[in-house]
Formats: structure tokens, C-alpha cells, sequence
């Protein structure tokens, strides 16, 4: 049957994924984003799109827009994709009427978000953890002793997305391989970033196990490992590849998600430590991920099967897909590139081992091997790789 869904964050490479799974499969997708000409708007799959209100800095007014069009448009079902919006319609779930939303609700969202938390619980499913110092407040930072601190570290807020009174704010991670390095980034986060985790810091690939659980039943695994990613030392996934997914790590992954009572699509993301093959756990993504058009080419359509859970479809066994995969989001490798050649390697904070930048560049050059997708550039659907380029080129 087809639906009417509206996609929010259009100007995410994981909206426009959502965008194009779902009008393949011959649904009436419609873009909402904050910003004009969103990368998901572009796509031939998308039947329209709409400028809404930030949802980081307006939830209320952009909880409001969403429940316009969801009566304006027919809308079925509301697909959010980055956190400010999960976060504004969950506080603002009644705005969209009987429109279907695959998101429990607030409460475990923010638990599920919350890495203290989430490290916390781990290890009890016999989940590795980096070993950690917990920061709850900038007076905290300020009386901390970094001589009692194994260097280096990286700072992690317990939220990525955090406020109060209708406004919130997005805090990243940060790495310090001196107590001075500490102390500045420390004073840099505002008090509402607070608690920050100071973490051991873990020197391997990343690893993510994606799973869609509903009704208790999981429907879809996926796990993929990081090729490249932007900054450098750790940040998004430029370039990455799909690997098969080791049963041990699904079946913790999961248990973690059910300690939660977690139900939909989750991004579980490990770093594996190089010398020992053990993974520790970084964080959980309970939303779309900015990789998702991998799993999507590899076999394993989470926007489709998530649809159709939402809208009562039974149970079936996780699909198949296929390991060795790989996906290239153009823009942000080259962004990589320039990191690399711009900056030296303690400037980007680069873990022992690291490629030289002589085989970056080389690696770079090679346009293409078997197994690689573009993530963006699609020759049937173009646009929204121009849109991107136009935004790139005028660093939007």
C-alpha cells in the first residue's frame, strides 16, 4: 500500500537515503528541513519538500510545522532523522495526530542517548567499556587533578544534544593529549555539555551493529567497519565497508537495546582496540544513521522495513546482505584529504599507526574498486550530488 511519509532533516545524507529507499518502493515521500534546498529535496524520489523551523533552536515552533503538514498533507507517517528532531516531536508528540512514529518515548530516547548511562549498563552483558572519569560540572573541570589522569584522553559530553527552556544545544567530542589540552577544551564546553566523560582513548577501527527491533522480534542486523573518517581522528565515517556481523556482538548489542526497552532502528557503535580485538562500546544512536545508504546497497533497507513495521507488517527473518560493500560520501572524503594535508598529525590528534600522508593521498586517487557505491551521486537521481556540490563550494 502506498503511504504518505514525510522525512525530517532533508539536509542529511541519512534523509536522503530514507527518501530514496521509500519513493522507490512507491511511496509519497516529502522532505521537511531547516535549511533551503535540503540534499534530500533534490532526489527524484522526493514527491515535495518544506522549510521548517530548527528543531535545535525552536523545538515548539518546529513541532508545530510538522503537525500543519502532517494535517495539510495527508502524512501517514513522520520519519525524523537527526536528534534535535526525534527530541522535539517526542516533547511534542500530540502534534501529530494518528500520523505513525516509531519512537517509544521521550524518556527512553533520552536514556538510550545518555553514554554515562549506556557505559554504565554494559558491562553487565559482558560489554567492554573504556575506562572513564565522569565531569559533572565546569566546577568540577576546574578542581579536577590531571595528574591522576592517563593521557591521552578523549572528551566525550554524556549528551550530544542537551538544553532547557524551549533551546538546546549540540556538543562534540574533543581529544587532549596534555593536561593543558584538557583544561582548555574543558572551559570550552558550556555548562550545559556538562557531565563530560574523560575517556581512555581506544586505538582501532570503528565498528557499528545496526539493528531494527519491533515487538520485541529483531528484523533487520547490519554491521559495517570505518575506512575513513572526517576529522581524521574520528568523527563521521567518509568512507566504510560492510563486514559480516559477528553473532556475539549482536546478541550483546541486543540485550543492551532490550536493557532499554528499545524499540526501532539503533546504530550500536564500538571501537575495536588493535592490539587485543576486544570492542568497546562508544555509544548508541537510537535514529537513523549518516551511513545508512550502505546498508541500503548491501541488501538491507531499514526505511522500507521499518515502514512496514510501523504499519503492522509480521515478522520475518532478517534479510541477507553482502559483506565487502563499500561507500564513498565524495564530499567528505575530499574534506578528509584536505585535513590530511593541511594539518600535521599531532594538530588532528592522530592515534599511533596512523596512514602517513603519502598513502592518504594515494589511497585517496584510487577512484574506484569493486564493491564501491557513491553515496550521493546516483546517475539516476543527480540532483541532490549538485545541490551538495553547490553547498561544498560555497561552504555551507
Amino acid at each position: 500500500m502506498t503511504r504518505t511519509v514525510l522525512v525530517t532533516d532533508g539536509e542529511q545524507r541519512a534523509a536522503l537515503a530514507v527518501t530514496r529507499s521509500l519513493g522507490l518502493a512507491g511511496h509519497r515521500v516529502l522532505v521537511a528541513s531547516a535549511k533551503a534546498a535540503p540534499l534530500a529535496g533534490g532526489s527524484r524520489a522526493a514527491a515535495g519538500e518544506f522549510q521548517v523551523p530548527d528543531p535545535l533552536h525552536d523545538p515548539a515552533a518546529f513541532a508545530a510545522r510538522v503537525g500543519a503538514l502532517v494535517q495539510q498533507e495527508g502524512i501517514e507517517a513522520v520519519l525524523p532523522v537527526a536528534e534535535p528532531s526525534v527530541l522535539a516531536l517526542l516533547e511534542y508528540r500530540d502534534c501529530l495526530g494518528t500520523a505513525r512514529f516509531p519512537y517509544p518515548d521521550l524518556a527512553r530516547f533520552r536514556a538510550i542517548s545518555d553514554k554515562a548511562a549506556l557505559l554504565a549498563a554494559a558491562p553487565a552483558l559482558g560489554i567492554a567499556v573504556p575506562a572513564q572519569v565522569r565531569v559533572e560540572t565546569k566546577a568540577d573541570a576546574a578542581a579536577l587533578d590531571a595528574a591522576t589522569l592517563r593521557f591521552p584522553l578523549v572528551l566525550k559530553p554524556a549528551r550530544s544534544v542537551s538544553g532547557a527552556d524551549g533551546a538546546r544545544g549540540k556538543f562534540g567530542v574533543s581529544h587532549a593529549a596534555t593536561a593543558a589540552e584538557l583544561e582548555r577544551h574543558l572551559a570550552e564546553y558550556p555548562e550545559a555539555a556538562y557531565p563530560v566523560l574523560l575517556q581512555q582513548r581506544v586505538v582501532g577501527p570503528g565498528v557499528g551493529i545496526f539493528l531494527l527491533v519491533w515487538d520485541g522480534e529483531t528484523r533487520a542486523v547490519f554491521a559495517h567497519q570505518r575506512l575513513r573518517e572526517k576529522p581524521p581522528a574520528g568523527g563521521v565515517s567518509v568512507y566504510r565497508e560492510s563486514i559480516p556481523a559477528e553473532p556475539t556482538l549482536v546478541a550483546r548489542s541486543r540485550a543492551l537495546l532490550d536493557r532499554f526497552e528499545w524499540q526501532g532502528v539503533a546504530m550500536i557503535e564500538y571501537k575495536v582496540d588493535a592490539a587485543t580485538g576486544t570492542p568497546y562500546l562508544m555509544e548508541i544512536n537510537g535514529r537513523f544513521w549518516g551511513s545508512l545508504q550502505l546498508a541500503v546497497d548491501a541488501g538491507v533497507d531499514f526505511p522500507r522495513l521499518l515502514l512496514d513495521a510501523m504499519f503492522g507488517a509480521p515478522a520475518a527473518p532478517p534479510p541477507a546482505y553482502r559483506p565487502g560493500v563499500r561507500s564513498r560520501w565524495w564530499w567528505g572524503d575530499v574534506d578528509h584529504l584536505l585535513a590530511r594535508v593541511r594539518k600535521s598529525d599531532a594538530q588532528l590528534a592522530l592515534p599511533p599507526g596512523s596512514p602517513s600522508r603519502l598513502h592518504s593521498l594515494l589511497d585517496f586517487l584510487v577512484l574506484w574498486r569493486p564493491g564501491d557505491r557513491n553515496e550521493i551521486l546516483r546517475l539516476a537521481d543527480p540532483g541532490p550530488f549538485w545541490r551538495e556540490t553547490r553547498a561544498w563550494l560555497r561552504r555551507e
